[in-house]
């Protein structure tokens, strides 16, 4: 959020399972433009094989965001 207030483009990146709260978390802040992108759960076991797949899976949706 610090990046979005300094006006640079961020995307945060969270698991599935935190999608809601990234809703809540937004408009309670009134960041209602900031972006995310959600991975699929569960990371917090996930190896360093599996996270490089998750973060491959939604790439494009970062680029996406960052450059909208």
């Amino acid at each position: 959020m610090w990046f979005e207030i300094q006006g640079l483009p961020a995307v945060t990146i969270a698991s599935s399972e935190f999608g809601q709260a990234a809703e809540v978390q937004r408009k309670a802040l009134g960041m209602e433009g900031a972006r995310y992108v959600l991975v699929d759960h569960p990371i917090q076991d996930a190896t360093d094989d599996e996270m490089r797949g998750k973060a491959r899976a939604v790439l494009e949706q970062v680029i996406a965001a960052l450059t909208v």
